[in-house]
This record gives C-alpha cells, structure tokens and sequence, in this order.
C-alpha cells in the first residue's frame, strides 16, 4: 500500500513539472506593428503602434526607436511609453531639419524585445531667407527633389521661344531653377506690370496693421470727395476693399486714365467685378494716410525689409514697378510664408489670408489684387462673362497668382512650397492679366516636378 501511494506521488510531481515546463515553453515575445508617420515637422514627428500579441506575459516596456541608419534598436534613440496592449501614439522631438529618420515600434516582455516592421520619414526643410543684400541666395539641385531632369530641356525651350526673359523655381526659399534667356541677367531690370498690384494690396494692409487706415474706411474718406465724377452718394459707396476687391463699380471701359473725368459711375459698389486701374488710388489713400510719398512708405516697410531692389517708374497716371527677377522672387517668398519674413511678421496673417482667399461673390477667382487658382468659375478682365472652371487647370489648386501684362509672373504653390517666377515680353501677343501661356507652362512645369 505504502509503494502505491508512493508511486501515485511520484506521478503527481512528475505531471505537475510536466504542465510547468508546458506553460513556460508557451511564452514568446511580443508581436507589435510600426504604423504611420504623421505631422512631420522640422524637429518633431508623430508615429503609431499596435500591440498585436504580449507573448502570454505582462508587456514590461513599449514605445519606439529611430536612428538616421536602418534597423534601430533601443541600444540607440528610444523613448518609453509603458503601454501594455492596443494601439499608442508618441511623438518623437529633437530631430534633426531635412534628415530621413529610420522608426521602429518594440514591446518588451519577459522573454525579450521586439521590434516591429521599419518604418522612414524626413523631417521637413526649414524655410531659407536670402540674406538681404541681394547677392547670396542659396541653392538645390532638382535632382535633389527627384525632380524629371529629363524634361527640363523642354521647359526651357519652351520659355525661350515664348519671349521669356528670365525664370526661377523657388523650393522652401532656395533657388532649384534660375535661367535668363535673350540677354538678359540677374542684373538687369524689367516691368512688373499688373503683378505689381500685389505690392498695392500688401502696402494697404501694412497700413491698416499700424493703425493708419482701415479696408473698410471709404476712399473718400482719405481723398476728400470728388476723386469721381459719380455722384456724391454713390461715390460715397467705394471702400478700400472694393478697389483692393475690383468691385469699385466704376466704368472699366474708359481706358488707364484715372483722373475723376474718367472714374464714371456704372454700378453700386460691390454688385460688379471690372479689373480696373482705380485701384491705383489706393496708393494715394496710403500716402495721405501715412503722410510721406507712396515710394518712402512702400521703400521703408516692405521694399528694404526683405531686401529687394527696384523702383516705381511713373508711366502716364500710373506707376510701374520695376525690378531684377530675384526681387520678385524675394516678394514671391513673403507670400509663400504668409506675409513673413525670416521670423518677422512684415504683414499680418489675416491680411494676407484674406487677400488669397474670394474676396466678393461675382468673381470667385480673385482676392485683394492676388489671382486665384482652383476655384469653379472666374472672370477675366475687360468683360462680364463668368466662365467655368479654373483659370489654369493645370497649374496646382491652391495656387495664388500674381499675373502682369505681357506675361509677367509670380506663382505661389504652398503645398509644395514653390514660387515661380516668370518675366518677359508676351508669349503670344500683347496681351492682360491672364493667357493660354500660363496653361501650357504648367503642363511643361508638371512635367519636371511630379
């Protein structure tokens, strides 16, 4: 009896180490899976994980590990988040500027470490300023962006046999494209023409930021009355926001004369889009607002803080801008950064969004003097047809535009950070703001960055 219940115990033990050494030859290490990368920035990024399986044990450490090589472990760059199952979240700091990063999720147990599938990202460029002097400006190749050099022969040609006079490709501020063509050169002047209505319209906001005068004052207001030959009332009626909108509802048919002979009445204000040379009394507004000359104010508040050059030169009762291409390129950069420069605010935010964005519900393509891309219908000077559509339809949809007789050209992109520039004599003729230049020009464009 004594043997058989010895036996039996002896069994018992045995079955007992048995299901032990069972149990723990079921645990492993984790399962995890690396998701996805989200709100990149110049320092920071963040990244998702899934705890797929803990390997039968309670999870001891999770988060991620990255390093600028494949394969990161956490013998390397590694935060913790102590998250045991599901999905997490975390988001990495102290990154380096324009630098691809290797990411892995790991979960550690009992057992080991594990490492979840590989995942890459680059950190974003910061934004380049050229220093003000006008001569250094950084620059990147297009093969850099993995750009289609192949096709940028055709570009060019294509730009050369239009007339074109120079041409530049900014990207996050640096120069990848800077060509000139018919002898002209960095250095050499040219009109901006209409696109110079963006100078207008900006210089009007710096005003209103300090204090000098508001959008919505009538022009009456800064002029004194009788700058029309409309009626009191009616004249009365016009804002700065209509001549910065083209809803001044002034007779457009009249020609460049803006003297008060030639400022008729047709239309209550803001019940009619005409593009009109009116909106050059905004630069009087200013001036009175201001109490210097147009060109002192215009020089000291915008002119000389992002380092252009150039000059207003009189051309019957307008004034034209003047300037090197690289000037226009740095206008270019303060509208890619909203009106910033270099960390300084030269004109507010909601100015400027305000000056990209639908201004008046007649034409949707048109902001305060900037041209808008992307939008259903849109008018074009010199007529009261709406048509479909964009106005360029291959150029980017949330595109802005700075667009001058005879094909003078600035082009602000802000999802992919470009500005392009664009002077010269017309492509095809004379011609106004717009032209089937700038649809043609796109495609070849598209056909080098995408």
């Amino acid at each position: 009896m004594k043997n058989i219940s010895f036996l039996f115990l002896l069994l018992l033990l045995v079955s007992c180490s048995s299901s032990e050494d069972d149990s723990s030859t079921n645990l492993t290490i984790p399962t995890i899976q690396t998701g996805t990368v989200s709100n990149t920035t110049t320092s920071s990024v963040t990244v998702e994980a899934t705890i797929v399986q803990n390997g039968g044990t309670s999870i001891t450490a999770s988060g991620f590990c990255w390093d600028i090589n494949p394969n990161p472990t956490i013998s390397q760059n590694f935060n913790s988040t102590n998250i045991q199952s599901g999905t997490f979240q975390s988001t990495l700091t102290n990154l380096s500027e324009n630098t691809t990063y290797y990411i892995r999720a790991y979960a550690t147990n009992s057992q080991g470490t594990a490492y979840g599938n590989e995942v890459t990202f680059t950190t974003e460029e910061n934004m380049y300023f050229p220093p003000n002097d006008a001569t250094t400006w950084t620059t990147k190749t297009p093969a850099s962006l993995s750009w289609n050099e192949s096709n940028i022969p055709a570009l060019l040609n294509y730009l050369e046999t239009k007339n074109s006079k120079s041409f530049i490709v900014l990207h996050n501020g640096k120069i990848v494209m800077e060509y000139y063509f018919n002898g002209h050169t960095n250095s050499s002047a040219w009109y901006w023409a209409s696109a110079g209505k963006t100078l207008t319209s900006t210089l009007t906001g710096i005003a209103e930021q300090e204090g000098l005068l508001s959008i919505t004052d009538k022009v009456s207001d800064h002029l004194g009355t009788g700058w029309t030959s409309a009626p009191l009332a009616k004249e009365n009626l016009i804002t700065c926001k209509h001549l910065l909108s083209m809803s001044s509802g002034l007779d457009d048919s009249l020609g460049d004369n803006v003297s008060p002979s030639n400022l008729q009445y047709v239309a209550d204000a803001g019940t009619r889009w005409a593009y009109h040379n009116v909106y050059v009394k905004l630069q009087d507004v200013v001036a009175a607002a201001s109490g210097q000359t147009w060109e002192n104010y215009f020089n000291s508040k915008l002119k000389n803080p992002i380092g252009m050059t150039g000059a207003w030169i009189p051309n019957g009762d307008l004034s034209v801008y003047w300037s090197t291409t690289r000037s226009m390129a740095r206008f270019g950069l303060l509208a890619l950064n909203n009106g910033n420069w270099n960390g300084t605010q030269i004109i507010n935010t909601s100015f400027f969004a305000n000056a990209t964005t639908t201004s008046q519900s007649i034409n949707q393509a048109y902001g305060y003097l900037w041209w808008l891309n992307g939008k259903s219908t849109y008018h074009l000077p010199q007529t009261q047809i709406q048509f479909p559509g964009e106005l360029i339809p291959n150029g980017p949809d949330d595109m802005y535009m700075a667009l001058g007789k005879n094909d003078q050209k600035i082009y602000v992109i802000p999802s992919r950070k470009l500005v392009v520039i664009r002077m010269g004599d017309a492509a095809d003729g004379s011609n106004f703001a717009l032209s089937d230049f700038d649809n043609v020009l796109w495609e070849k464009i598209n056909a080098v960055i995408n």
